[in-house]
């Protein structure tokens, strides 16, 4: 009788933590790429070589910061977003998008027409100006004086495409790297006579590197930056709205006056 009794326990125990195991997987679980039941994650593609954009400075840490990085985390945390960062290759940032790899990018980016055609871009969010970098020996003053020379850009950037239109006046030659860091050692080597980069970008180096200069290209059109997405997203409207409203309320004026080494002017 005693171990009948003692059997019959036992197997109401079993079911009693079975059924509190089913409650707690019931409670902890939500919808479909949740952390937390009220708390929703998206990933951000970036491409963390962009100082002041998205950078790592490895004498703090290893953690991946910049003015983007900030702004993703405002959004983030107005839109009821934790956001993570996902480190990915410039050039394979729109892929990434397609392949649904990452939900949006954050990353220094411009629309462009090609661009246009395969992702959708937010409003802007940044206005920046294209340079030219060069050491301040180098006897390059003008746009002109790139003749004969050799010019850095990154791969599969709007500065790439600034260069290659320039070589079809200037008779130059264009050479892309990977990482901004390589094209600026590569300047620092004499690999290349000069480089293409945007304005903050370039102020941010030449103010860690006394031996380098820049002057501005004169472009037709204005450059803005802009975040991305898969083509359709709902996260779009979301992300127009809120920069908006970071814009009215100074907030992205605060990030420009943190991060931005000098005012574009």
């Amino acid at each position: 009788m005693k171990n009948k009794l003692f059997m019959l326990m036992l197997v109401l125990v079993i079911a009693v933590l079975g059924a509190c195991g089913t409650a707690d997987k019931e409670e902890t679980s939500g919808n479909e790429g949740t952390k937390t039941e009220d708390k929703k994650v998206l990933t951000m593609g970036t491409s963390a070589d962009y100082p002041p954009f998205e950078f790592v400075d490895p004498t703090v840490s290893e953690e991946i910061i910049g003015f983007d990085v900030d702004l993703a985390n405002l959004i983030g945390e107005k839109l009821g977003y934790e956001i993570v960062i996902e480190n990915i290759d410039f050039n394979s940032l729109i892929p990434s998008i397609q392949a649904g790899k990452v939900d949006f990018v954050l990353a220094g980016m411009s629309s462009t027409p090609e661009r246009d055609k395969v992702v959708d871009f937010s409003i802007a969010y940044n206005e920046t100006v294209q340079m030219v970098v060069t050491k301040k020996d180098s006897g390059i003053e003008t746009v002109e004086d790139l003749a004969g020379k050799k010019v850095g850009v990154q791969v599969s950037s709007i500065q790439e495409d600034l260069a290659n239109e320039v070589a079809k006046t200037v008779d130059m030659t264009v050479e892309s790297r990977n990482l901004i860091p390589e094209v600026f050692q590569d300047i620092m080597t004499k690999r290349f006579d000069a480089a293409i980069i945007e304005d903050i970008v370039a102020e941010n180096y030449t103010e860690r590197n006394t031996d380098l200069t820049f002057f501005p290209v004169v472009v037709d059109d204005a450059d803005y930056k802009a975040a991305v997405f898969p083509e359709g997203s709902e996260l779009k409207g979301q992300f127009d709205e809120t920069i908006q409203e970071l814009i009215d309320n100074g907030e992205i004026e605060k990030l420009r006056q943190k991060w931005f080494v000098v005012e574009a002017e």
